[in-house]
């Protein structure tokens, strides 16, 4: 019986990240995830993905803070073999995140400098510190959004640090190839979950906007994000790489 395989998520304790865990396990992949301050999410998403039948464990990261990454590595080595009986993990899927809506005009440096922790640096230096962790032939899948390829006011710097995240990833890809390790961008559309204020989920003009202008006529569901990401985490995905996913059901298309 061939080893069973591990996904590490970040901000994997709700939303897409939750439910790119569950999707995980039903491929058959262990998982451990990241939450930031709500543990009780987090060991929600753990008890999902152990009614599958899979592994999960859950760790308290802040993406913003590289100066913890060392030690989180460190965290991350004891339980693999602890609780997995492994000793590096397979894929690493950059998710977690923060929402922030400002026009250019009134950013401050402050939000400026979260987003660009959060969803730049953070994901550029993480990764880093995973690679000797990271297994050859296994995986990397960054998260990006349809804001890197449309604009709408008030995101320029969240759509700026994920056009960042997709030039990194084909780096990744470039330089990480000869280890046979592939790195893949996930990019969705508008999707109602809680990011950013919930506005996707619970402001009915802009749901009823969103259904206009996506071919598919609404707005998307954390269910339709998972199984993408999870797809990108097997061997049918073996030889997708430096590739831009956009998940969006045909958003300003």
């Amino acid at each position: 019986m061939s080893k069973e395989k591990i996904a590490l998520v970040t901000g994997g304790s709700r939303g897409l990240g939750e439910d790119m865990a569950i999707n995980l396990a039903k491929k058959g992949l262990n998982v451990l995830l990241t939450y930031h301050s709500n543990k009780d999410e987090a060991d929600k998403t753990v008890n999902e993905v152990e009614k599958i039948g899979q592994k999960a464990y859950a760790l308290q990261l802040d993406v913003a803070d590289n100066q913890s990454f060392d030690a989180f590595a460190d965290k991350v080595k004891k339980v693999i073999d602890s609780h997995f009986g492994a000793s590096k993990i397979d894929f690493l899927i950059n998710n977690a995140g923060i929402g922030i809506n400002a026009p250019i005009s009134e950013t401050t440096e402050e939000q400026f400098d979260a987003l660009v922790n959060i969803h730049f640096k953070g994901a550029f230096f993480l990764t880093q510190k995973m690679l000797p962790i990271l297994t050859d032939g296994g995986g990397i899948v960054n998260v990006s959004s349809g804001l890197a390829r449309f604009s709408f006011p008030g995101y320029s710097v969240y759509g700026s640090m994920k056009a960042a995240i997709e030039a990194l990833t084909r780096y990744q890809a470039k330089e990480l190839g000869v280890r046979q390790i592939r790195s893949n961008v996930v990019a969705p559309g508008a999707v109602e979950t809680d990011f950013g204020g919930g506005t996707n989920k619970n402001d009915e003009a802009k749901r009823a906007a969103i259904s206009n202008f996506t071919a598919l006529g609404r707005v998307g569901i954390p269910s339709d994000i998972g199984g993408v990401v999870a797809f990108l985490c097997t061997d049918d995905a073996k030889w997708i790489n430096a590739q831009r996913i956009e998940v969006s059901g045909g958003m300003m298309v």
